[in-house]
Parts: structure tokens; sequence; C-alpha cells
């Protein structure tokens, strides 16, 4: 579960002279680089532990007055090349180069930041100029492009700026029982000049335009919706974008009123914003079926406060997903329906009441007052980066933390709620008042500076002490004596990278991940000493375990996609830094 905690961060970006067009076009992250296009230019800036513009382009006024602004964009997935679409229908690609210029920073604590060159490398007009015809939006895998019209054809683009022509959808359709089933297919025109008007003379485009495309590779999915708020879903060729003639239109998904998808691929869930300003959650594994309507009616809200949705994102783990409005606000939510953050003022608690803003009212205490534009939460999941409808200034960024399970696959409760952001935790303490308490609990500078984020955390039973690893090691704090323990040994540290931490009684059991084999292992940490010399036992693994839980003597490992492995941890001797305790780690039978 996702808590979002303190004020958003602010930001800034380069204002340009007087653009036409007043809204950020294209926000996209990618390892760790945020990428932001407006109408006049493009900045990237790291997304990590420091927030820095690490590189801009910025387009001069000729070519502003010949080509015209900034329209579309879309950052190639190996984060090389950034196409942009002028509004005058020119394609420019740009390459993106990391230089070795590091980025300086306050503290002795290097930064790990290179400063970047966006330099153009292709300037060249597209076919469909001359046809007045407008684009959707662009979708890309690594050598292809593809862009939704309004005529509701595509067009290809490689990525070396080789123009490969429209395709425009068949629509016939079969007159069977199942409607939700189409036997679409593409239809392909050779580029040139007449590709348009061939299109149109043979009746294949004239359909609604193409309102946004959506491309999830993992899936091979592409989604295409319309203008008219149809939404299709066709399925794409293990060669991807490249083999175009292959995607093969499948179903209709939605109630016709659709403006915007957003695609969980690890969930299967498809989520559709609507004019209504409801989010409807489909099941893909079951063939699109309806799992839930979420909206803000039940909070005083309706269409006339907030108005359509306008983008949607899922979480990295795509356990929860953010939900923009084109007239007011964000809310994060959770996929059973929980709402989890929202950025607009409770007043109300039925829609009899709602909470509609009078005109004169002040509201700069709410952000994105004037609705939600554009979204991408982090690599991680730990910030949430908008942009306020109309806005070109700024982007806010909202810092969430992730809940630790309070109770365990065996059933076992822990006393400490913890919530962990980036680089620190926040322990929720009961007192015997009934009155919570709140422990912000910053890490020390010296681990997380090199391992940041926070990835893992986990509380003892007893809730004395906390386990935290980053990106390599790990570190424990006693929360009685209000200490940390680190390795003495940087070396060491570098070498464990935590995929799971669990407690078993005063020892921390680590899974870590073997970079040099590709392996997994358990390492059984005495509490009071994190050194190679103290290692207690090495357990090694089949694979990634997919759930991990500790039970008295007894740990639980699982791996995909449902084996059950129980191993018994057996110690003899006393465990002290005097003793010498043997630890034995057997596997129990039989095996589920």
């Amino acid at each position: 579960m996702y808590m979002a905690y303190g004020y958003p961060q602010v930001i800034p970006l380069e204002q340009g002279q007087y653009p036409t067009s007043q809204k950020i076009i294209y926000l996209k992250l990618i390892n760790r680089i945020l990428l932001v296009v407006s109408p006049l230019h493009l900045e990237l800036w790291s997304s990590s532990q420091h927030r820095v513009r690490l590189g801009r382009y910025k387009r001069d006024a000729d070519s502003l007055q010949r080509e015209g602004e900034n329209l579309q964009a879309v950052w190639s997935p190996d984060t090389k090349l950034i196409a942009v679409l002028t509004s005058s229908f020119f394609l420019h690609i740009f390459k993106v180069q990391f230089t070795e210029r590091k980025v300086q920073l306050g503290g002795k604590q290097p930064s790990g930041l290179c400063l970047a060159m966006i330099t153009c490398v292709l300037n060249e007009r597209v076919p469909f100029a001359e046809n007045d015809l407008a684009v959707s939006n662009i979708v890309s895998d690594n050598k292809h492009m593809l862009l939704g019209l309004s005529d509701g054809s595509l067009y290809s683009i490689s990525w070396k700026g080789e123009f490969y022509g429209v395709f425009g959808l068949d629509s016939s359709q079969h007159n069977d029982s199942e409607a939700a089933t189409l036997s679409h297919s593409l239809v392909n025109f050779s580029a040139g000049e007449d590709d348009i008007t061939f299109a149109l003379n043979n009746n294949v485009s004239k359909k609604s335009a193409i309102a946004q495309l959506e491309l999830c590779v993992p899936m091979r999915l592409l989604l295409v919706l319309y203008s008219d708020g149809q939404l299709l879903s066709c399925s794409v060729s293990k060669k991807g974008l490249k083999a175009v003639e292959s995607i093969k239109a499948e179903n209709i998904l939605g109630n016709g009123d659709a403006v915007c998808t957003s695609t969980a691929g690890d969930q299967l869930i498809l989520a559709v914003g609507t004019k209504r300003g409801v989010v409807e959650l489909y099941d893909l594994a079951d063939s699109g079926s309806l799992i839930r309507t979420i909206s803000l009616y039940d909070w005083g809200y309706t269409m006339e406060d907030t108005g359509s949705v306008s983008c949607i994102v899922w979480t990295p783990d795509n356990s929860a997903f953010a939900v923009g409005w084109k007239l007011r606000g964000l809310t994060v939510w959770s996929v059973s329906g929980c709402r989890l953050m929202s950025t607009v003022r409770q007043i109300g608690l039925s829609s009899a009441s709602s909470p509609v803003v009078k005109p004169n009212q002040d509201c700069k205490y709410e952000p994105l007052m004037s609705g939600t534009s554009l979204m991408q939460w982090d690599e991680y999941g730990y910030r949430l980066y908008a942009i306020e409808e109309g806005s070109l200034e700024r982007i806010l960024a909202f810092s969430f933390g992730k809940c630790c399970l309070s109770r365990g696959v065996s059933g076992m409760t822990y006393v400490r709620q913890v919530i962990y952001g980036e680089d620190r935790l926040l322990v929720v303490q009961s007192e015997e008042t009934d009155v919570l308490k709140m422990l912000h609990l910053n890490l020390p500078v010296s681990y997380i500076s090199h391992n940041w984020p926070v990835q893992h955390v986990a509380a003892s039973k007893d809730g004395a002490y906390l386990a935290v690893a980053g990106l390599h090691g790990l570190i424990l704090y006693d929360l009685r004596l209000k200490k940390w323990r680190v390795f003495g040994d940087i070396s060491q540290e570098q070498k464990i990278q935590c995929e799971g931490l669990l407690w078993l009684g005063k020892i921390v059991v680590v899974c870590n991940n073997v970079d040099s084999s590709n392996s997994y292992e358990l390492l059984f940490y005495p509490r009071y000493h994190l050194d190679q010399s103290s290692l207690l036992c090495r357990k090694p693994l089949l694979a990634k375990p997919m759930v991990m839980d500790v039970y008295e003597d007894y740990i639980l490992v699982t791996y995909r996609p449902f084996d059950v492995h129980i191993f018994h941890v057996k110690l003899s001797g006393e465990l002290s830094p005097s003793s010498t305790p043997d630890l034995q780690v057997k596997e129990c039978y039989p095996v589920i």
C-alpha cells in the first residue's frame, strides 16, 4: 500500500518566449531520467536521489517560425533517441549522449550524475503534411514508431527516419453473436504523396479520428482509442512494430465513452478513463471483463467538479494507479478501489452536498487546481511527477512511502507498523493513550548516498530492531538505543544485492542475488555484528523467491509458478560475540 507524505516538491522549468501551446506536450521517465518536452525546448532531469537538470535543447526563433512548435514527442525505450513532431509536420530526431562530465553537488559524497548532450540528427517533413491531418500521439519500440492520424489510420516510421507509409484498419466485421470480437486487419499502402488519398478513396480510413495509441510491448498489445470513445485492442507480432502488417484488431473494450487508457502488464488489468469522470478496470486475462468502477462520487464529487479523466498511470509494481482529471486534481487508488491519496480537498460526503469550488474562493492551498495534464511515476514508486493543466512553469513531485506487511503468510503479526520512503523510514508507534505517534527516521548519509533507494525493510517480531536494504548491503537500527549498525567493510556491503529480508529471532536473514552467477542464496547474520566473519550460514536457493516468510524456526520460500519449500533452522550454542554458534539449515520434506 502507498501513502503520501510531506509537501510536493517543485521542479522549475525553463521559460520560453510566448508559445502558442500553453502546456507541456510530453513527460516520460526511463532509467532514472525524466524527459520533459515543451512547445519550445527539451529538458532531461535526474529522478534519482538528487533532482537536477542534466541537459536541455532549446530551439531557435528561425526554426520555430519555419517548422512550428513541438507538438508530439516520444522517447525510444533504450533512451538513445527522442522523436519530436512539430505543428508544421516536421519530424526531428534527437540523439541523447551522456558525457563524462560529472555533476558537482554540495557535500563530500559524489553524485554519480553526468551531464547530457542533446543533438538533432534528423530534420525532415513527413509525407502526410499536405493532407490537413492531426496526430494523436506517437508510440514506439526500439526500432519503429507508430502515429495515430485523425482519419483513423496509422503511420509507420523507423527511428532511422524511414517513412513506411499509412496503414488503415479494415473495418469489416463478422455478423455473429460475439459483437466484441472483430476480424480487423491492417492494410498497407506504399509511402508517397498519394497515401492518404488512396486510403480515403478505398473506403478504409473513413472512421473516427484516433485519439490515443498505447503500446504494451511485454503483452504485445496495441490499444487504439478513437475520438468517439470506442476502444479497440490489437495484437502485435513478436517482431514488434516492424511487422505492422501483422497487427490484428481483436476486441472492442469499454462502454464507448473512453478518453484515455493505461495497462498494468504484470496484473493484466486495463484501466479506462471515461468522459463521465470515472475509471473502469478490465481483466485482460478474462476476455476484458469489467472488474470494478472507481470514482470520486462517494466522496461528494461529480463530473461537474472534476471533469473527465485526463490521464492514468500505474505504479511500477502495478498495485496502484494515479488518476488525473481535466478540471481539478489527481487521486491515487489501489487496485481494490481504496483511495490512497487525493489532492482534491475533502468537504462534503454525499453528492447532494458536492463541494463545488466558487470562483472567488481562495484555492491556493490545493495543488493542481486547474486540472492534471500529464503524470509519471518514478521507477520505484516513491515519486509521482505531475503537470498542471495549462502550465509551462513547473513539475510537481509528490512523495510516497510503502507500507511493510504487518501480517505475514504464516499469520504471524508484527508489532511495528513501518512505512518506508526512498531515503527514510516512518515508524508508527501506538501509545497507551490511543494516540498514534510517527517516528521520522532518516537513514545514514554514508549508506544511502551509495545505495539509494531503500528497497526492502523488515521489523523484528518484538519491534526492537529494523533491517533496511538499499541497492547493496543492509543496515540495522536499534529502536531502543537509537543506533545504526552498518558493515565495517564496504567491499562486503557491495557484494550483497538484497531481494528480501526476514527476522528469525535475533538473526537477520538476507536473500542475496549473486550477480556473478545469477543465482540466489540466503545469508544469516547475527544482529550484533554485520561482517563476513560473523556470517552464520549460507544456503543456496533454486531461483529468485516469489514470497518468503518465517514461523518459529522455519523459513518458507516459494518459487514461480507456485513451488513451496520449507527450511528448518537449528541453532547450536549461544548467539553472542564471545561464543561460536553453529547454525544448520535443512530442507523439510515433503516439498509441496
